[in-house]
């Protein structure tokens, strides 16, 4: 009887979470759903037709992809780098860059635009020693290279968060015993180290595409608005900044979604064929 009791105040106070999820999660995300079916003739998969037929809002979604995709791999492999360093060191610099990794993955927006303008823009301090140096003729930083770098920049932080808990399950006896068969590093890691880290590995890959296709505040800082990615596109739709269509900026929000979901999806299918979780 007291555990039917205790069962039914823990419901009750997840009742509001649920509501919250419900009123800025599922209603927004339905809203989007049912507008992007709707035109201006009635209802229908116009704006889907008028999306995969412009080059304009192709090149949009093929520059978000390429953007997010080149961060994401070069923002985990520094951040597997950076996690595997950290368990290797103090803990007090440990402690000390876990809190400085916990801090600069929620320094986006304009002060991260500001930054990278004064460090990397036409006259920024790095491009201009680069250039006295002779290593470099020019950067843009309002191109799609200088947005990978700035991308790269938020993806850092946010990964070694991610992937430096997942080090703790390559237990220390493991890497003893398997020196003492004789097998090398290599093979540690090969067969050991990473089938164990897949999953984590897969899983921040999949966040950190996520972060990129989603990101706004600090391209659009940047750029305003002014270059063509997917977040750009619905923003300028939504506002009327050329002109005013949000049932078009919803669709292109389903386009988003259509892709996270083959991207969730592939991730799925390549956790079920990996070694650590395959069930044998």
């Amino acid at each position: 009887m007291r555990s039917n009791t205790g069962k039914r105040f823990a419901l009750l106070c997840l009742l509001p979470f649920a509501l919250f999820f419900f009123a800025f999660q599922l209603a927004p995300l339905l809203w989007v759903m049912i507008n992007s079916v709707r035109t201006g003739d009635g209802w229908g998969l116009g704006n889907f037709s008028e999306i995969f037929g412009s080059p304009f809002y192709l090149q949009a979604i093929r520059y978000s992809l390429e953007i997010s995709l080149w961060s994401s791999l070069i923002g985990l492999f520094i951040a597997i780098l950076g996690s595997y360093s950290l368990r290797q060191v103090d803990s007090k610099l440990r402690d000390f860059v876990m809190a400085f990794a916990n801090m600069t993955s929620n320094f986006a927006g304009v002060p991260l635009a500001f930054a990278f303008i004064i460090i990397l823009g036409f006259n920024g301090a790095i491009t201009l020693l680069l250039k006295q140096a002779g290593i470099i003729e020019d950067f843009n930083l309002y191109s799609k290279t200088g947005l990978i770098i700035l991308y790269t920049y938020f993806q850092i932080p946010l990964g070694v968060m991610l992937l430096y808990p997942a080090f703790d399950a390559l237990r220390e006896d493991w890497r003893e015993s398997a020196a003492l068969l004789g097998a090398s590093q290599w093979a540690f890691w090969r067969h050991i180290g990473i089938p164990v880290l897949t999953p984590a590995l897969l899983g921040t890959f999949v966040i950190l595409l996520a972060n990129a296709l989603g990101a706004y505040a600090t391209v659009y800082s940047l750029t305003t608005g002014n270059f063509n990615v997917v977040p750009i596109r619905i923003a300028g739709l939504v506002s009327g900044d050329v002109f005013l269509d949000p049932n078009m900026a919803s669709a292109l929000a389903m386009v988003l979604v259509g892709l996270m979901s083959i991207i969730t999806l592939a991730h799925q299918w390549l956790l079920r064929r990996s070694y650590h979780v395959e069930k044998r």
